[in-house]
């Protein structure tokens, strides 16, 4: 099976073991990958944005 080019938040917040809560907080923060509105309202994040970001949090920690 191919992996998905778009990421749910379900699946970052699976896949970095936390709550939605917490990813809406980061969001809100400006400390979430950034995100991409869909017309219905939900969230996607490009994978190559997500892998980005978790490259950059390499630094930080």
């Amino acid at each position: 099976m191919p992996r998905a080019e778009k990421l749910t938040i379900a699946d970052i917040c699976e896949d970095l073991g936390i709550s939605r809560s917490t990813f809406y907080d980061w969001r809100a923060k400006h400390r979430a990958p950034k995100c991409i509105t869909l017309p219905n309202g939900s969230l996607r994040v490009r994978r190559s944005e997500y892998e980005r970001w978790l490259a950059s949090r390499e630094d930080i920690a």
